[in-house]
C-alpha cells in the first residue's frame, strides 16, 4: 500500500464526510428547532440532484446555474412543505411525524422514478473544474477539491448565521423555549418555516454537489440517510459543531475501511457508533435537554 494512495483514500474521505456534513447539518437544524426526525431528508437530497439535472437539461445548460437555483427551489419546496404538511402534525405523538416522513420519502421516490426511470439520469462535472491539480504529493481532481471547499464554507455560513446574527439567536431561543419566544410577540411559525426550508435547502445542495460523483437515481438519498443519522448521533443530536465533526469522522472512517477491508467498510461506523455511544451517550456535543 503506497504512501500517495493513502493520501488518496483520506482525500475521498472528506469528500464522503463533506456530503455528509451538508446532511446532517439540515438534518441537525430541523431537529434541534422542531424536534422532528426527518426520514424523508435522504429523498429532499436525491430532489436536488434532480433538480440540478432537470434545470441543466431543459431550461439553462449550465452547472453553476444549477448550484446556485437547485437549492433555492429546494429551500422553496421545504418551507411549502413545512406550512402545507408538516405543521399539521405538530400535535401528534413524535412516532407519527416519523411514519409520516417515511411515507413522504416513499412517495417521492416513486414520483421521481415515474418521472426519470430506474435507471437512474447522466450529469457531469463542469468543464472548468476537469482534470486534476497537482497538490505536491499527488494529483487530485479539482472537482473533489471544489466540494470540500463549498462545504467548509457553507459550514462556516451556517455557524455564523445561527451564532452571530439576530435571526439565528431567535433560532436558538426557539430552540430551547418556543413559547417564551411566541409570548414576546415573535411570530414563531415563520421561523419554523424558515429553519426547515434552510435545511431542506442544504440537503438539496448536497444532491447538487454530489451528482456528478455519484449515480443520480431515485434510490440514492436512501443509500446516504441511514449513515447520516449515525453522523447526527455521533455529533450529538440538534448540534451544528457535531454534525460538522460527526460527518467528517464517518467519512474517514468509511476511507479507512476501504484501505484496510472493503468489505467492513460501511459496518465499521455502525461499530464506531454503538462503542462510542456507550462512553458518550449524547454524543460529541449533544445536550441534556435532548436526552431526557
Amino acid at each position: 500500500m503506497s504512501v500517495q494512495f493513502v493520501f488518496i483514500q483520506l482525500f475521498n474521505g472528506l469528500i464522503l464526510g463533506s456530503i455528509y456534513v451538508l446532511l446532517s447539518l439540515g438534518l441537525s437544524i430541523i431537529f434541534g428547532m422542531l424536534g422532528i426526525i426527518n426520514f424523508a431528508h435522504g429523498a429532499f437530497y436525491m430532489l436536488g440532484a434532480y433538480t440540478a439535472y432537470t434545470i441543466t437539461a431543459y431550461i439553462f445548460p449550465d452547472f453553476w446555474t444549477a448550484l446556485i437555483l437547485s437549492p433555492i427551489i429546494m429551500g422553496a419546496f421545504g418551507a411549502a412543505c413545512e406550512v402545507l404538511l408538516f405543521r399539521r402534525l405538530y400535535k401528534l405523538q413524535p412516532l407519527y411525524i416519523m411514519l409520516f416522513t417515511f411515507g413522504l420519502m416513499m412517495a417521492l421516490q416513486d414520483i421521481i422514478r415515474i418521472l426519470f426511470g430506474s435507471m437512474g439520469v447522466p450529469f457531469d462535472a463542469p468543464k472548468a473544474l476537469a482534470g486534476a491539480v497537482n497538490l505536491g504529493f499527488m494529483f487530485y481532481p479539482k472537482y473533489r477539491l471544489f466540494l470540500i471547499i463549498v462545504t467548509f464554507l457553507c459550514a462556516l455560513g451556517v455557524w455564523l448565521f445561527l451564532s452571530k446574527t439576530r435571526l439565528g439567536a431567535l433560532i436558538r431561543a426557539g430552540t430551547d423555549n418556543s413559547q417564551m419566544v411566541d409570548a414576546l410577540g415573535i411570530n414563531i411559525s415563520r421561523i419554523i418555516t424558515l429553519v426547515f426550508g434552510l435545511g431542506i435547502g442544504l440537503a438539496g445542495l448536497a444532491g447538487v454537489l454530489a451528482a456528478p460523483i455519484q449515480n443520480v437515481t431515485h434510490t440514492m438519498g436512501m443509500n446516504f440517510l441511514v449513515d447520516c443519522f449515525v453522523v447526527v448521533v455521533i455529533g450529538g443530536m440538534g448540534s451544528i459543531a457535531g454534525s460538522i465533526i460527526g460527518g467528517l469522522i464517518v467519512g474517514e472512517i468509511i476511507a479507512v475501511g476501504i484501505m484496510v477491508w472493503a468489505p467492513i467498510a460501511n459496518t465499521l461506523i455502525y461499530i464506531f457508533m454503538a462503542a462510542f455511544l456507550l462512553l458518550r451517550p449524547r454524543g460529541l456535543f449533544g445536550r441534556e435537554a435532548f436526552h431526557d
